[in-house]
């Protein structure tokens, strides 16, 4: 099971490659999508079987592959936008900072002193990987869709990291950072229908020509 669940993190650096070297939106979107599913599965090839084990496997399941994606492509839908055109940083320069940090994440992890347990394992490397995935989409992005998807893959590796202490952590811990996301979806949806609303635009760089008056 935990070679399975290494193969599977092995997918999740792929899906970030996807979402670091496409302007679609939508694809990007399904692409987190398909990461939050794979997220959702990994618990239960690590750890006993269990009613706890059970309730956060479904919640991930639903929260992260489906009902965020839809909040968001409803978001994409409403602002009537399909790619990022126009990023800060092109997407061939992206992709090589994402494969040198992937690089860098994996010769970080050698060097931390970690169980013996965990120091065969991917969680560290595919978790720092992650979080720098999704760091590099929120900075290299202009559309507040693409830097949502960026927060969410930034989530995505520190749930990554918190597998590794799933045993330790009470459910209501695991409940409250379900919570924190949904609302920092809900409050980024918020954002973007204002942007859209009254710029009839999603680009972020577009508030820099803001002035007082």
């Amino acid at each position: 099971m935990i070679s399975l669940a290494d193969q599977l993190l092995v997918l999740v650096m792929l899906i970030n490659f996807i979402m670091l070297g496409t302007s679609r939106l939508a694809f990007a979107i399904r692409a987190v999508a398909a990461q939050g599913v794979v997220l959702g599965i990994i618990p239960g090839l690590i750890h006993p079987f269990s009613g706890h084990l059970l309730v956060i496997t479904v919640s991930m399941i639903v929260a992260k592959g489906l009902f965020i994606p839809w909040l968001i492509n409803d978001a994409v839908r409403k602002a009537q936008i399909r790619r990022e055109v126009e990023p800060f940083i092109g997407y061939v320069p992206t992709l090589i900072l994402g494969a040198v940090f992937t690089t860098l994440a994996f010769v970080f992890a050698q060097k931390l002193p970690l169980a013996p347990e965990h120091r065969e394992l991917l969680f560290v490397p595919a978790s720092l990987a992650t979080l720098m995935t999704g760091f590099l989409l929120l900075t290299t992005r202009k559309k507040a869709i693409s830097q949502v998807i960026g927060y969410l893959v930034l989530e995505n590796g520190i749930f990554i990291f918190g597998l590794l202490l799933t045993e330790a952590m009470p459910f209501m811990v695991e409940a409250a950072a379900l919570l924190d996301l949904l609302v920092g979806v809900f409050v980024m949806g918020i954002v973007i229908n204002h942007i859209s609303r009254e710029f009839s635009s999603v680009d972020t760089s577009r508030l820099q020509a803001l002035r007082e008056e």
